[in-house]
Parts: C-alpha cells; structure tokens; sequence
C-alpha cells in the first residue's frame, strides 16, 4: 500500500512533466476519457482544464474531436499494440483553424491493476506540411520550366538544322554553278565547314539537351557520318576511334567536336589522293584528371590543310588553332612518310594509345 503523501507527491510530480512538455499532451483512460490535460494542449487548442479533464476526448470542444482517424488510431490501432508514433491527423479546428497533427500513443499497462492508461502527444506539423507543400508546387514550376525550355531548345535546334542544311545546299548549288576553278574550290570548302558543324549540332540535338557528354560514343557517331557522307568507293578509308571512357561539358565537346570533324576531313581529302590499301584514319582521345589529349592520325602521304603546322595555314588551320585556344590547349603536327599526326593537349600528358599504320 503507497502511503497517501507518497501517492500524492507522485501525482503533483506527474502533473508537473505533463505541464512541462512544449507540446500538447493528454493523458486517456481505458474509456478514452481526459485524465489530465498538459498546460500546452489547452493553450493550443483554447481550452481549460475544467472544460477537458472528466470528458469523453470526442466531446470536447462541441465535438471537435471526434475525428475520423483519431477514432481508428484509438479504437482500432491502439487496442492491439502498446504504442503508435507518427499519425498523421488532418482537421479544422473551430477557433484554431486547419491543423496537421502527428500523434504518438502510448499504452501503459500496470502489473497490479486492470486499469490502462493511454499516453497521447500531438506534435503540431501545419507549417512544416506548408512548406513541403509550397517546395512541391515550385519543384512542379521548375520542372514545367525545365520542360518549356527544353522544347524551345529542341525547336531551336530544328531550326538551326534546317538553316545549316539550306546553307549547304546553297553553297553547294554556287560551286556547280561558277566556272572559276579557284571560286568552286572555296565554296566547296565552305560548304564542307558548314557540314561539319551541322555533324556536331545533329548529334548534340540526339541527347535532348545533356549536360554530359559520353566522348567515345560522340566520337564515334560523328566519325562514322563523315564517314558515309564522304568516302565513296574508289578510295576506301578506315575511321577507328579509340577513347577512353569520360565525360565532358556539352560545352567543351561542341569543340572538340569540331576540331575532330576538322582534323577528319581534313585528312579524307589531302592524305590520300592516289589510292591507297589500308588507307586509315585513327582518332585517339585520353584522358588523365582533368588532363586530356585527342590525336587525329593518318597513314596518308604526310600532308595536310597546307600543312596544320605551318604558320600560315589554311581555313582548317585557323578554326582547330582557335578552338584549342578555347580549350586550353596546344596543337602540335608531325608529319613523314608514315602519315600526318595532329595532336591537341591539355597541359603535359604522355600518349599511350598508337598511330594510325
């Protein structure tokens, strides 16, 4: 038997905790009656102790509540495990307003008495839910926007397609048509410079507007259309590429895009004008950190676009020079008997891959 001094102590000790917890608090009978009240449940909810403790929890308030899911978590959930933490309640609360609440539960089941008390804590998450909300519906306004752009951005890349297709066919139409051998050369030429870039943009039109840009297989796909646009069956030409595995700006590969498609072309139509068995085009990209080197090779005659190396060069010559510029990087030529090999390489790094032979 606890003595009544005891027994009342603990309970001034008890109603003190309830009191002391920030968040509203009550304490339920087995009939989900109020025993107690916490200071913070009727500051929240504007209620007063007299009004709360000895009434049915769903008469509170004119039966504000008497809630659906507070009827499940109590009479359903409860009854068959000793506690719940984390549901959710949704109501407007006359006075008060709307509320999201959390409720944890807690079945205290004692050793010598039949009694059961519940432990009932709401955490109030309105504001927290508002804001999840409002994250959501600018995540929505982002993506909407993220959706606009890449269709303006597909529709810009159409339309450039299709100016750089008419362009080249202009060009193309100027060459057949003047009869200067030195006029149809330049056009010739500038008609291939637009086919090159027009290579590039097609292929970065493919991936939808991708930050990243795998260059193995960029590499590959614009040296096989060079390939089929421009070696014809008299003279066979090979085009391997090897590169090693990584990952560049979209930014930074519409330039190396470029100066490959260059280098390509470049080598289709100076390194082999007599036919050749093995005629190869070798296209080698490495890569070290932040390091990288791109090799284009042949096993031509050893001549280029007025030799690459040269200080005077030809239109090639000038748009690879400033496209490394752009890149940070240095373009070095040899060439011999063996073929002509082009070099573009930022900062120090030494090759591992071969030559074209």
């Amino acid at each position: 038997m606890i003595p009544a001094r005891t027994l009342e102590e603990a309970q001034i000790l008890a109603q003190a905790i309830v009191n002391t917890i920030p968040e509203p608090f009550l304490v339920l009978d087995e009939r989900f009656r109020v025993l107690t009240a916490s200071r913070s449940f009727c500051e929240t909810f504007k209620v007063t102790p007299d009004e709360t403790e000895g009434n049915l929890l769903y008469a509170l308030g004119d039966g504000q509540w008497d809630i659906p899911a507070l009827r499940t978590l109590l009479e359903t959930i409860i009854p068959d495990r000793v506690a719940m933490d984390g549901f959710e309640v949704k109501h407007d609360f006359p006075g008060v307003g709307w509320r999201n609440m959390l409720l944890n539960a807690r079945k205290v089941i004692y050793q010598e008495s039949a009694n059961i008390t519940i432990l009932l804590a709401f955490r109030d998450v309105t504001a927290t839910r508002a804001i999840e909300q409002e994250k959501a519906a600018l995540l929505q306004q982002a993506e909407e926007l993220v959706r606009q752009k890449q269709v303006l951005l597909q529709e810009m890349q159409h339309r450039v397609a299709n100016s750089l297709q008419i362009i080249a066919s202009i060009l193309l139409l100027k060459a057949r048509a003047v009869s200067s051998e030195e006029t149809r050369f330049h056009l010739q030429d500038a008609h291939q410079r637009v086919m090159s870039v027009a290579a590039v943009q097609q292929y970065l039109h493919a991936t939808d507007g991708v930050d990243q840009i795998d260059v193995g297989a960029y590499f590959e796909k614009l040296c096989a259309g060079l390939a089929s646009s421009m070696i014809g069956d008299v003279q066979p030409i090979m085009i391997d590429v090897m590169a090693e595995k990584g990952m560049v700006d979209s930014s930074e590969a519409v330039s190396l895009g470029l100066i490959v498609t260059e280098l390509v072309i470049n080598a289709i139509k100076y390194a082999f004008p007599q036919s050749k068995p093995g005629a190869k085009i070798l296209v080698t990209y490495e890569i070290d950190e932040s390091d990288w080197k791109l090799v284009v090779s042949d096993n031509g005659i050893g001549k280029g676009d007025s030799d690459i190396g040269a200080k005077d060069g030809g239109l090639g010559t000038t748009i690879i020079k400033a496209l490394a510029k752009q890149l940070s990087a240095s373009v070095e030529m040899s060439a011999g008997n063996d073929g002509l090999t082009v070099s573009i390489t930022r900062a120090t790094f030494t090759s591992r891959m071969p030559k074209a032979a």
